[in-house]
């Protein structure tokens, strides 16, 4: 059956998105979890771009896809895959102290920067200027090459977090003569985000020259303050290699509905190397393919033509859906009426974050339209009496490309490495002070995460309060597919242009970038 028109402007939920709705299950869902899951088991625990187990993923999804009776395209690009071959090193060897911890979880010392160089150099560590300590925030330390005034070639430079880009900072720093660099986190409170744990950061490619690695505020503060007591020798090494691969995306769009008002929803398919991504991304792909099936299965008949993306290598630096906007046309830009991106919707310790189009909280806005996408989830959330709240355009996933064409988008988040705060645990339940996913980026990402490394008094502490089935949160689940599924008919079905009259002309204003869940800014 077909379903009437439905305005984007209205606060109430039409009746229209209830059938969808009822027909987009947390079964459903978990089915194609599971499939996930399995290929995973059968390709060394990963779906990682470049790898067979995103091979078999991408497989899988075009099968349900074809079946389901969409146009399917698979579209390849090489990008370049970094690999990190042994543990790095962080070691103050003068002072003579123990050396720093490296690992995937914020409750670790320090981890290696994607694209990093390969090196292994023993060198005094000089302190850069712009670091805040503590820190208000906007710390602009190596953004400039004021900031490496007086820097001895041959130097470790130690730089805090803030302001512009890992990559600029890197690159500062080798123009410099630096012989490697420790950027660390910046220490301030910023919703949905730790700026206090663990630094996981990309400088994207191409690889740089010297190691680079990322620490606590915890760990910077430390060497920060040793360099004000006298010199400080460190050991820095990293042990990486880049290789060039291929993968794809895919692509499916429905055979009917105007071809000039495109509704588009993505999520990205690839995991981390270091696990299955059980909820990043399997969450948001696998509610994005039961979407597509339920509107299948009902029959409907979208009025705008329906588009449903599945990216590669988004964690590697957002470069399937960056490819796929690259390649399209002015007219083909300005066909599409809205992006609708789902990273991570199902976190065991989640929170209903629904992007800032308007910028009223963060002061980033999105390109003209992105107002109405944040309207559509908040209106909808607030029919059902779900409290919400704004996450930033920060550039972090997929939807960085569309806003950056200047195509209205917004979306649904459940958190990452961000930890909850007492305020929101009031409001959500769940882990006051512990990360909103606690397997985030790790092999415990999976359907047993106990088994796979998680703290399991963390997960026994969260299956007391919510439905759990693995590392998902059933109830997250539930609540966000629900509202993906209203926005995607309601996108399907308006008659209402979204971004007004001036699209192509329009941009994001965010000058953030985290590329592939990997922060970068």
């Amino acid at each position: 059956m077909a379903f009437g028109a439905v305005g984007v402007a209205s606060a109430a939920v039409p009746t229209g998105s209830s059938q969808l709705r009822n027909a987009v299950t947390v079964g459903g869902i978990l089915q194609h979890e599971r499939a996930l899951q399995a290929i995973a088991d059968d390709n060394d625990d990963t779906r990682a771009s470049g790898t067979p187990g995103y091979d078999a993923s991408a497989d899988y999804v075009a099968r349900k896809l074809n079946a389901a009776g969409y146009n399917v395209r698979r579209q390849e690009f090489d990008y370049d895959l970094f690999i990190e071959n042994s543990d790095p090193v962080l070691d103050p060897t003068d002072p003579d102290l123990a050396p720093y911890t490296p690992g995937d979880t914020a409750d670790d010392d320090f981890s290696t920067m994607s694209y990093s160089g390969s090196g292994d150099v023993t060198a005094e560590l000089q302190a850069v200027g712009g670091i805040i300590i503590p820190s208000p925030g906007g710390s602009a330390s190596g953004c400039t090459a004021d900031d490496f005034a007086g820097f001895e070639v041959g130097n470790i430079a130690l730089i805090q977090r803030g302001t512009c880009t890992f990559r600029e900072k890197v690159d500062n720093a080798v123009e410099a003569g630096a012989v490697g660099v420790v950027i660390f986190n910046e220490g301030n409170v910023v919703p949905d985000d730790d700026r206090v744990g663990n630094l996981f950061g990309t400088l994207d490619p191409p690889q740089v020259d010297i190691p680079v690695v990322g620490t606590s505020f915890e760990v910077g503060q430390e060497l920060y303050n040793l360099v004000q007591e006298g010199p400080v020798t460190l050991r820095l090494a990293v042990d990486a290699t880049v290789d060039e691969r291929t993968t794809e995306n895919v692509i499916a769009n429905s055979k009917m509905g105007r071809p000039d008002r495109v509704a588009f929803s993505g999520a990205h398919l690839d995991s981390v190397l270091e696990g299955p991504g059980i909820n990043d991304n399997g969450s948001g792909s696998a509610t994005l393919l039961e979407i597509a099936e339920e509107m299948s299965e009902l029959g409907i008949q979208p009025r705008n033509k329906v588009r449903f993306a599945f990216w590669g290598a988004e964690e590697s630096g957002l470069i399937g859906s960056d490819y796929y906007v690259s390649q399209l046309s002015k007219s083909q830009l300005k066909n599409i009426a809205a992006y609708l991106n789902y990273d991570m919707v199902g976190s065991p310790n989640y929170v209903r974050f629904v992007y800032d189009g308007d910028g009223s909280e963060f002061g980033t806005v999105g390109p003209n339209g992105s107002d109405i996408v944040e309207n559509v989830f908040n209106d909808y959330f607030a029919s059902q009496n779900l409290p919400t709240e704004p996450t930033e355009f920060d550039g972090r996933s997929d939807y960085d490309a569309f806003t950056a064409a200047g195509i209205p988008a917004g979306g649904l988040f459940t958190g990452a490495e961000g930890i909850k705060t007492e305020a929101e645990a009031r409001v959500y339940g769940g882990l006051a002070g512990v990360a909103y996913d606690p397997c985030y980026h790790q092999a415990c990402d999976s359907f047993t995460p106990v088994a796979d490394g998680a703290d399991a008094a963390t997960y026994r502490a969260l299956r007391e309060e919510y439905d759990l089935e693995g590392n998902l949160n059933r109830k997250a689940l539930r609540e966000m597919s629900d509202a993906a599924a209203h926005a995607t008919i309601t996108f399907a079905q308006t008659t209402s242009a979204v971004n007004g009259t001036n699209q192509d002309s329009s941009t994001s204003s965010s000058a953030a970038k985290y590329h592939g869940s990997l922060l970068q800014r």
